[in-house]
């Protein structure tokens, strides 16, 4: 699948996403939730969102691997945050920038 992903004129550019994605193609893959624990259940990173984070994205790589797709197929990703507080969204961008 071919993903396009930009931020229309009119929108708050630069942002640490993208605003718009489209996809094109036959084939769809859906990962279920992931969060920070290894295969055998071990809790990874408790109280530090920036470790808990990054396991949820390794394991979510990992399902996305077993279906031979990365996160450049991805068009959509959810993240679900308890205890959530506005200056979390500095984290967002931070990882964001790793990643790449």
């Amino acid at each position: 699948m071919s993903v396009q992903r930009f931020s229309p004129e009119g929108l708050m550019q630069p942002t640490p996403y993208h605003h718009v994605a489209v996809g094109t193609g036959t084939r769809h893959v859906h990962v279920a939730g992931q969060i920070s624990r290894l295969a055998d259940a071990t809790p990874v990173a408790p109280g530090d969102l920036a470790g808990q984070v990054a396991q949820a994205l390794r394991n979510t790589a990992t399902g996305l691997a077993g279906a031979d797709a990365t996160f450049d197929d991805v068009v959509r990703l959810t993240f679900y945050v308890t205890a959530w507080a506005p200056e979390k969204i500095r984290f967002h961008g931070r990882y964001r920038k790793r990643r790449r």
